[in-house]
């Protein structure tokens, strides 16, 4: 599952790759502003354009939202169920962000803190791409499967 800012899709973006191969795309918010310091009315209208332009681009609905830096409040979990959305969060956040000097540590700390049923916050970074499929045989080392988040 992808969640993308729409500022971010751009038709040279592989998101009809995704889709072909049965990812699911979902918001992240127009430009990944923290919404809690935002109205109600101001978090709906981000959320909303966001939906409308990646809709617009993919010609698919979206089902999922994703709150930037995983802040949100009432307002913003009262926007997304306005637009019809299911908020999802992370349980595992892999810290690849910041492990660009030291890739190999993102595969330990996600397998140091894999639970059954976690969803693992990744990111598209170079260096997250790299150590994936590392990743993925960890992962699955310890006995652990995917699956895919169920359509609502």
């Amino acid at each position: 599952m992808f969640f993308w800012q729409s500022r971010l899709l751009y038709p040279s973006r592989p998101w009809q790759r995704l889709v072909d191969e049965g990812h699911i795309l979902g918001t992240h918010s127009m430009k990944h502003r923290n919404l809690v310091e935002l109205s109600y009315e101001e978090q709906y209208e981000d959320i909303r354009n966001s939906v409308a332009h990646i809709e617009k681009i993919t010609g698919n609905p979206l089902v999922y939202f994703r709150p930037p830096y995983g802040r949100y409040d009432r307002n913003t979990l009262k926007a997304a169920r306005a637009l019809n959305l299911t908020t999802v969060l992370w349980r595992i956040a892999s810290m690849d962000w910041e492990l660009k000097e030291d890739p190999d540590q993102i595969v330990r700390y996600v397998t140091e803190n894999l639970e059954d049923g976690a969803i693992i916050l990744l990111h598209e970074l170079e260096q997250t791409v790299a150590i994936l499929p590392q990743l993925i045989k960890a992962i699955k080392e310890q006995g652990y499967s995917f699956s895919l988040l169920k359509e609502t």
